[in-house]
């Protein structure tokens, strides 16, 4: 029977997988900015416009629906179109794998950055990601798949607890939970509990790593933890070299 259950998981992943439509970007990347910005160790945060994408929107109530973690060129491992493989992510369709930086160059895009993770911790995370390619998605738990192709009202409260996922194999249905786990591999916080002593002299608080799990892509964009870099800014901006289209003659317009 575990053949028929693995083949209903995957006509069930690629359901969820495929794109909705009428999806734009509001804010199209440039994969030359991301890559003149990024750094090993920095969470990419996506958009996404999967079927996938949109519950876990709506989960979590966030704009982000899958993470990546930029490690820099992995040894001389390349793409088809000979683009080195930059990303490591975990995919539901794929498992965890390496791929390049082309793949969300025109997608919206975040960039968060650990603050203050030394060298040696940071290249740590990176290699706890990188060991981990070629492993298999979780597709043992069928009915936690199954209840996403069913839209139902969920109650705030509960909406956490969803995204946790299948048998307790390293991935999830959401990626984040990944690179949560390389970050918690160095005690690297992301949103721990903070448990405060009742010793009112004290003032003690005490951080509780959260199970993996639990985390979701928008967890890294409001960590206070992690800071938001943003490629236009970092390179260089200066609002008054704008063209605005009612500064531009009429022939210079687009049609």
């Amino acid at each position: 029977m575990s053949w028929a259950a693995d083949r209903i998981g995957h006509l069930i992943a690629r359901y969820l997988e495929k794109p909705e439509s009428g999806y734009e970007a509001l804010v199209p990347g440039r994969a030359d900015a991301l890559a003149a910005t990024l750094k090993p160790g920095d969470v990419l945060l996506v958009e996404g416009n999967s079927h996938i994408a949109g519950v876990i929107k709506y989960l979590t109530q966030s704009t982000w629906s899958h993470a990546a973690l930029y490690v820099g060129p992995i040894g001389d491992r390349v793409a088809a179109s000979g683009e080195p493989l930059t990303l490591v992510e975990a995919n539901i369709g794929e498992g965890v794998v390496a791929v390049p930086l082309s793949k969300y160059g025109n997608a919206h895009t975040r960039i968060c950055r650990p603050a203050g993770l030394t060298d040696d911790d940071r290249a740590r995370v990176c290699t706890y990601a990188c060991e981990r390619i070629g492993f298999d998605y979780d597709l043992k738990n069928i009915l936690d798949l199954m209840r996403y192709l069913f839209p139902l009202p969920v109650p705030r409260r509960c909406r956490r607890r969803m995204i946790a996922l299948g048998s307790g194999h390293p991935t999830r249905i959401i990626c984040s939970a990944l690179i949560a786990q390389a970050f918690q591999n160095v005690r690297y916080p992301i949103l721990p509990k903070v448990t405060r002593s009742d010793d009112p002299t004290e003032r003690a608080e005490i951080l509780e790593i959260r199970h993996s799990s639990l985390y979701a892509p928008r967890d890294f964009d409001i960590s206070p933890y992690f800071n938001v870099v943003k490629p236009t800014i970092v390179r260089g901006f200066d609002y008054r070299s704008l063209a605005w289209a009612h500064d531009l003659p009429a022939q210079d317009l687009p049609a």
